[in-house]
């Protein structure tokens, strides 16, 4: 049965993929026959949108694969160098998109009002049938109870949110195509153009940051190491909490160590500590947590704490 409900999945975020990759090449054919520079812009937006969700695509599949001698950890942090790729690859369509809109604003073209307002609204009914297909698909999951990894849900969320900026992106585009029409101003597409490349710009340099911090294994923003250690140090027997390290596989995936300092008559009752400090990491979505019991007279030096 959760065979059947992935297929699904996959057969919403391939519709997405194909749905994307076509309109992008229409949007390109569109924009030099309009002769404008927002389209074009969005245009890369949107193949960049349609490479995110073929990587998704095989990165849900990637990802899902069993750990090895090799890969100990598994495969899980592969999604963090297509992440990486799509940043960077953001970033300098951004740069160039801005430096081909700032020429079109400087020496305005004759723009196609009417064209531009065309492509627009089907640029709409597109991404937000997309959008609706992932949602339909992620509300199905949730409603029927499938079992469902924590990674795909995120996929499809930022694949939900891509499709949901493209249309606010079309959206932009349709009102510029309004004002070009009745009023002439053809700078207005090199300022579209400009808003489009600034916030492509934006988004990407958060994305690259937040990855970044992922590898160098910043603790999780959504974990607080002095709460988790305070709270800890709450439960009966224990003297001390030292040696803590917080990281994440690939923003979902926690994995916490720490060593535990214990009263050496309390040692005994390891059976009833350890389980109380793993519920507490637990409640950090905390997933991989290895705990080392200490007694207070054992040399921790020794073992290069």
């Amino acid at each position: 049965m959760a065979h059947s409900h992935n297929h699904t999945d996959s057969k919403g975020l391939s519709l997405a993929f194909w749905l994307n990759v076509l309109f992008s090449i229409i949007e390109v054919v569109g924009g030099i026959l309009t002769n404008s520079t927002a389209i074009l812009a969005d245009a890369f937006h949107d193949f960049a949108d349609a490479i995110a969700i073929g990587l998704a695509v095989l990165l849900e599949k990637l990802s899902g694969k069993k750990r090895t001698p090799g890969f100990s950890y598994g495969y899980k942090r592969f999604s963090l160098l297509s992440a990486i790729g799509m940043s960077l690859f953001l970033l300098i369509g951004a740069v160039f998109m801005c430096v081909s809109a700032y020429s079109s604003f400087i020496d305005p073209k004759i723009v196609d009002g009417k064209g531009m307002l065309y492509l627009a609204i089907l640029g709409i009914a597109v991404n937000g049938f997309a959008f609706l297909r992932i949602k339909r698909a992620n509300g199905h999951s949730h409603h029927s109870g499938h079992s469902h990894s924590h990674d795909a849900d995120f996929n499809r969320k930022a694949i939900m949110l891509h499709l949901l900026e493209d249309v606010l992106g079309w959206v932009a585009v349709l009102i510029g195509a309004v004002v070009i029409y009745f009023t002439g101003w053809y700078w207005v597409d090199g300022v579209l153009a400009i808003a489009i490349a600034i916030f492509i710009g934006y988004n990407a340099t958060i994305n690259l940051i937040s990855t970044m911090k992922i590898l160098m294994q910043a603790v999780p923003e959504n974990v607080d190491i002095k709460k988790l250690s305070d709270e800890l140090l709450q439960i009966p027997c224990i003297e001390n909490i030292h040696d803590i390290h917080i990281w994440t596989l690939e923003g979902n995936y926690h994995i916490g160590s720490l060593h535990a300092v214990v009263n050496a008559i309390d040692k005994n009752r390891e059976v009833d500590i350890l389980p109380s400090i793993l519920q507490v990491m637990d409640k950090y979505k905390i997933q991989h947590p290895t705990v080392q019991i200490e007694t207070s007279r054992s040399d921790c030096s020794l073992v290069s704490c």
